[in-house]
């Protein structure tokens, strides 16, 4: 048994590590980031369905739940766009750092989407991070443009992660995601053909690398990750798995510095105001869960 549940948390650290990989392949894929996310979520959308095909998952739904999964879809393409173009206007390291900022939105548009208070020690902790995104920004203002993209990027996926967990309640988490994937790449090639581009055979010519490295993008480090995600929770608690991909943004950050060193040195003020930003996560994600074992212990005594 100790053997199976250290399997099981190995199985997690990978996805996480995975997850903090992202990064590394938008700055080492030489596209648009347009062009990438199309490509990413075109490819994890036939792969999901390979998947639905093998396991025989019903994916039947109303038209009504067809529309709410797409506008979640044109979503996450917005942030995956968002993302990547904060990689290519700064670096790795800005814009995982500004991801991690996506628990300050958290604390705001959780209580919306869920009708309960805000929280005093969310509003504390979402200080924290405003003083370490300020004190990022006024040490690293020549990647500006970048800053706000990744800030853009995390308040996207922080609003994507929430309605998705309002569509977790009813619905199966791999027929949401399909419907997501494909309607991503709906909206993406209408706006692209709007845009005044074109599926031509310049779009599907790729150098070698930027195919391999597209491939790996949408399999391992989307489909794959995803359902890898879904079956660790079966074994694992939900608050270990969402604190451990918390740690996604310093696995990105150390594999960036070793990657690409030259391009990744920032002065010891984004380090610290990085390290603030992290901290308020970890220790948010900490409380709620206290929160919710005091709470599930009063059910279980009452």
């Amino acid at each position: 048994m100790p053997n199976a549940k250290l399997k099981h948390y190995l199985h997690l650290h990978f996805l996480v590590f995975i997850a903090g990989f992202t990064a590394i392949l938008g700055e080492l894929i030489s596209i648009g980031s347009l062009e990438l996310v199309w490509y990413r979520m075109a490819i994890a959308g036939i792969l999901m369905f390979a998947f639905i095909k093998l396991i025989r998952l019903d994916i039947r739904v109303s038209k009504k739940n067809i529309m709410q999964f797409s506008v979640a879809g044109v979503i996450v393409a917005l942030h995956w766009i968002t993302f990547f173009e904060s990689i290519n206007q700064a670096n790795v390291s800005i814009a995982l750092a500004m991801f991690s900022s996506g628990a300050f939105f958290a604390s705001f548009i959780e209580p919306i989407f869920f009708k309960r208070r805000i929280l005093a020690y969310e509003i504390l902790f979402g200080i924290i991070v405003v003083i370490g995104v300020f004190l990022i920004t006024s040490s690293e203002i020549r990647y500006i443009n970048g800053i706000i993209l990744g800030l853009l990027s995390a308040l996207l996926s922080t609003l994507f992660a929430v309605i998705n967990g309002r569509f977790i309640e009813k619905h199966n988490s791999t027929v949401i995601s399909f419907y997501e994937f494909i309607s991503g790449v709906v909206f993406l090639t209408v706006f692209i053909l709007i845009s005044g581009g074109s599926f031509n055979s310049d779009f599907f010519t790729l150098s070698a690398s930027d195919w391999i490295y597209i491939v790996i993008l949408a399999s391992v480090c989307t489909a794959y990750a995803f359902i890898g995600a879904v079956e660790v929770m079966r074994h694992i608690s939900p608050f270990t798995v969402i604190l451990s991909y918390n740690l996604e943004p310093l696995y990105g950050i150390a594999l960036a510095m070793i990657l690409f060193s030259e391009n990744e040195q920032m002065s010891a003020q984004f380090y610290i105001g990085a390290l603030l930003v992290l901290t308020a996560v970890l220790f948010d994600a900490i409380l709620k869960n206290s929160k919710y074992r005091k709470r599930k212990r009063r059910i279980i005594t009452d």
